[in-house]
């Protein structure tokens, strides 16, 4: 993209020159626009920009992603200064389940261990004893003792991979779900199958798709993270791919390998919340330093523990 200001200074170059004297570094999730993901300084899944939010030694962190994940790196950072280009960039899923629902799933299950997607508000995380992402969520479970009860939340279909993957039968799993993810359906993957699938564990597909191609109805198919997807990615030698999560990702695949036809498996998988960080927007966040992320301390202190948990993994 190359958006032309009044004075003749493309956006990307005044977006560029407004972090360095803000002393900013740009953290943009995989389902950003690709304008987006091309000024951003670093472009990865929740894990990596958790990651390098706790790293950072740049005064700011802008996120370019949704509220939760600003609000996780000012908890990994509660020194630096974090800003999200729109506070109203929420999340289908972190809003599925409260502190307070949370509190009373504990009280029903006294004694278990508290597994939170990092898909939640940091009141949620506070509650939690770990936090992990699609990335980490198997390995996490694991590290748990196996006669220990488990309550995962909230994402009902990435809980279910969870159990199938660890085998345990004492992981239970709330009901929540991601709006986007959950809109891809089995018909979508029969209706334009290709040489393989990548589904992202979030997707209410996922168990039907791996049972369809071990009959044979579909490819291979196999269930990644959006960073999993990446490191697959690049040890393709040609084909098709057809990719089972939002469509922002698909930037971010072609870039990595340009000679696999990458496809959407349904091209309306796009997040109204992840959209909502625009060039307009990016370039007043640097410009004004809008919209500042704040955690209350404690909260922080108390959501931090569950956060650290999963970035050591």
């Amino acid at each position: 993209m190359s958006l032309k200001l009044g004075s003749g200074t493309t956006w990307a170059a005044q977006v560029r020159e407004l972090a360095a004297e803000r002393d900013a570094i740009i953290l943009a999730h995989n389902y950003q626009r690709p304008e987006i993901q091309d000024v951003a300084d670093h472009v990865g899944d929740s894990l990596a920009l958790a990651r390098l939010a706790a790293a950072s030694t740049h005064r700011t962190i802008v996120l370019a992603g949704v509220y939760f994940m600003a609000e996780t790196a000012k908890i990994l950072a509660p020194e630096r200064q974090v800003l999200i280009p729109s506070a109203e960039a929420g999340c289908s899923l972190a809003e599925s389940i409260t502190a307070a629902q949370l509190r009373a799933w504990k009280a029903e299950h006294p004694g278990a261990v508290v597994v939170a997607y990092v898909n939640t508000s940091a009141e949620v995380k506070a509650e939690s004893d770990m936090c992990c992402t699609s990335a980490n969520a198997v390995d996490i479970v694991n590290s748990i003792p196996a006669d220990r009860e488990v309550l995962f939340l909230p994402d009902q279909f990435l809980g279910a991979h969870v159990r199938r993957e660890t085998g345990r039968d004492n992981v239970h799993v709330w009901l929540g779900e991601c709006h986007v993810h959950a809109g891809i359906s089995p018909a979508d993957l029969r209706s334009k199958a290709k040489d393989v699938l990548f589904i992202h564990p979030e997707c209410g597909c996922a168990t039907s798709a791996l049972w369809q191609a071990g009959t044979g109805d579909l490819p291979k198919a196999r269930i990644l993270s959006t960073g999993g997807m990446l490191t697959a990615a690049k040890a393709l030698r040609g084909g098709s791919v057809l990719v089972a999560t939002e469509t922002g990702m698909l930037h971010q695949l072609r870039r990595a390998n340009p000679a696999v036809r990458w496809e959407p498996a349904n091209e309306h998988a796009v997040c109204r919340y992840m959209k909502m960080i625009t060039p307009e927007n990016l370039l007043r966040c640097l410009r004004d330093g809008v919209d500042e992320v704040t955690v209350e301390p404690e909260i922080a202190a108390r959501a931090r523990r569950a956060v650290e948990a999963m970035i050591a993994r």
